[in-house]
C-alpha cells in the first residue's frame, strides 16, 4: 500500500457496545434488584436510530472526499448512545424499586398444608436472584414469590410418606440470564417440625434465618455472591451443616451455648473465626463437648471467603 494512502482504522462501534452491555451485566451481579434484560430489550432501538444518523453526518461531512479513514460520527452516535443509554437504565433501576415496571413482574403465593407429616424434607433449587428462608409458619411451607417474566413459575411439589413431607421447590427461565434479574423468594418453614434442607443457589444472595427452625440437616450449594445462614438459638438435636462452591462471601452464625466444631478445607479464600479454637482446619468453641446437641459445620470448595460469628 502506498504511504501516500490513508488506512482505515478499525471502528470503535463494536468494541464500545460490548463494553456497556459488559458493565450492565457486572453491575447485575452487585445490585439484585437491576434487570438488564428489561433495559436492553425496552431500549436497544435507540441505538439504530443514532447509528442512521451519525451515517448521514459522516455523509454529509465527506462531501465528496474518496476517502474516509475514521466513521467519526458512527462514533459519536454510539456514545451519544451510550449516555442517553444509561441515565434511561438507571432511571428505569430506580423505578423497579418502587414496582413501576410491575408488567414485568409476577408476585405468587403457595401454602403446603402439613398432611399428617411429622418431620419434612425440603429441597430449594433457585437459579438466580435473592432467597430468604426462615420459619414462622403453621404450616410445611408458606412462600412467596417475587419474579421477572424472563422466568417461570416456581414449582412447589410435596408429597407424604410414612410421615415425612417430601417437599421440592424449583423453577426454569425461560430466557438465558447473565445478570442476576429479578428473582425474589420468601420461603417460611414450621418451627415445631424437624427439617432437613437442601438449598442450591445460583448466583445471587441467600438469608437462611434458621434460629428458631428445628434444622436437622442443612446442606447448603451455593453460586457466585453472598448468604448469610443463621444457625443461632437452642438446638434439642445435633444439626449437620455443609456449605459447599461457591464465589463469594459466606456468613455463618453459630451460637455460644451450643458445642460447635467447624471443618474448612478445599479452596476457601479466607476464614474469620474470632471466639473459636482452631486446630489445623478444625474450629471448636468453648462449648464443644459439654452440650447434649452439637453442631457439626463443613465449609469446603471455592468460598471466597467465610466468616464464623458466635452469637
Amino acid at each position: 500500500m502506498p504511504d501516500n494512502v490513508p488506512r482505515e482504522r478499525p471502528p470503535l462501534v463494536f468494541p464500545i457496545v460490548l463494553i456497556v452491555i459488559g458493565v450492565l451485566f457486572l453491575y447485575a451481579n452487585y445490585r439484585p434488584a437491576f434487570d438488564p434484560w428489561l433495559i436492553l430489550k425496552t431500549y436497544w432501538p435507540l441505538i439504530l436510530v443514532f447509528v442512521g444518523l451519525a451515517k448521514i453526518f459522516d455523509s454529509a461531512r465527506a462531501s465528496g472526499q474518496s476517502v474516509n479513514s475514521w466513521s467519526v460520527g458512527a462514533t459519536i452516535g454510539v456514545v451519544a448512545f451510550i449516555v442517553v443509554f444509561m441515565i434511561l437504565a438507571f432511571h428505569g433501576h430506580a423505578f423497579s424499586h418502587n414496582r413501576r415496571f410491575s408488567s414485568t413482574m409476577r408476585h405468587e403465593n403457595q401454602a403446603v398444608d402439613l398432611q399428617g407429616a411429622t418431620t419434612i424434607h425440603a429441597s430449594v433449587q433457585s437459579p438466580a436472584g435473592q432467597v430468604i428462608i426462615g420459619g414462622g409458619s403453621s404450616r410445611t411451607l408458606d412462600a412467596d414469590f417475587n419474579f421477572a417474566d424472563s422466568y417461570g413459575s416456581p414449582v412447589v411439589d410435596y408429597h407424604v410418606r410414612s410421615g415425612v413431607g417430601e417437599l421440592t421447590v424449583t423453577q426454569d427461565g425461560n430466557s438465558p440470564h447473565f445478570g442476576v434479574s429479578h428473582n425474589d423468594w420468601n420461603l417460611r418453614f414450621s418451627n415445631t417440625l424437624p427439617l432437613e434442607l437442601k438449598v442450591d443457589m445460583g448466583a445471587g444472595d441467600g438469608r437462611l434465618r434458621l434460629r428458631d427452625v428445628p434444622v436437622t440437616r442443612l446442606s447448603l450449594n451455593m453460586g457466585a455472591g453472598r448468604v448469610d445462614v443463621d444457625l443461632t438459638g437452642d438446638r434439642a438435636k445435633d444439626v449437620d451443616a455443609d456449605v459447599e462452591g461457591g464465589v463469594g462471601q459466606a456468613t455463618v452464625r453459630l451460637p455460644r451455648k451450643v458445642g460447635v466444631i467447624a471443618h474448612a478445607s478445599g479452596g476457601i479464600g479466607g476464614i474469620s473465626a474470632h471466639g473459636f479454637k482452631q486446630d489445623g482446619d478444625e474450629y471448636t468453641n468453648e462449648a464443644y463437648g459439654k452440650t447434649a446437641a452439637t453442631i457439626h459445620l463443613k465449609v469446603a470448595g471455592g468460598v471466597g471467603m467465610i466468616t464464623l460469628l458466635l452469637e
